[in-house]
């Protein structure tokens, strides 16, 4: 199908998708209940599972609504904006992740990316986005490692898109790169994480706040 945009609005997707996707939200709960600065603990990470360390579980699982509410939000403004293109919905999902992961507020040091991506494919693909959680949560309960079930939720994602898209449809080309380059951006975050795995370091989740990196 052709697209006929007007520039402002090519332009509006992708930044207002990427705007939405920086605002670090495990940062502004931390501070605004009085836990300092979430980056001088644990981790030093902006994402639920550092911030409930930080700020305790009610701010860990404020922080993981609010991240999977940014990137549900950017592909639905695309949506809208676009009149359903997988395309659009596929660039602004991209673009809000790197919002989180990369935002400008913070020097470019953000998120690991995982709760903004739950949100992104809580629109693109429901049923896809549901075995990738379970599939997180048996990881991490059987495992305890969340790095592990975020890598290995990611990892899946591909395989769930093309089965789960629509029954007997295999899902635009968009929204196939698409998703594996949010993937690769995912997996790419948690290098230092698959690093501990290899070597046994990696510390193994608990809702305490100790130090341990995550």
């Amino acid at each position: 199908m052709a697209f006929a945009f007007h520039i402002p609005v090519v332009l509006v997707i992708p930044l207002c998708a990427y705007l939405l996707g920086s605002i670090p939200f495990g940062l502004l709960l931390t501070k605004a209940l009085g836990h300092g600065d979430v980056r001088k603990v644990g981790s030093g990470n902006i994402g639920a599972t550092n911030v409930a360390r930080a700020a305790g579980l009610r701010a860990g699982v404020f922080t993981l609504v609010l991240d999977v509410a940014k990137g549900t939000g950017a592909v639905l403004l695309a949506e809208k904006l676009s009149n359903d293109s997988a395309t659009w919905m596929m660039i602004a999902a991209f673009t809000a992740l790197l919002g989180h992961c990369f935002p400008i507020w913070l020097k470019f040091e953000g998120g690991k990316g995982v709760a903004t991506a739950a949100g992104v494919f809580l629109v693109l693909s429901p049923f896809s986005c549901l075995a990738a959680v379970v599939l997180f949560l048996l990881v991490v309960i059987f495992w305890r490692y969340v790095s592990l079930g975020s890598v290995s939720a990611a990892a899946a994602m591909p395989l769930l898109i093309y089965f789960l898209w629509a029954p007997g449809h295999a899902p635009p080309r968009a929204v196939t790169s698409g998703t594996l380059a949010v993937v690769l951006l995912v997996i790419y975050k948690h290098r230092g994480n698959l690093q501990r795995l290899l070597e046994g370091a990696e510390p193994k989740f608990a809702f305490s706040k100790n130090k341990g990196p995550e």
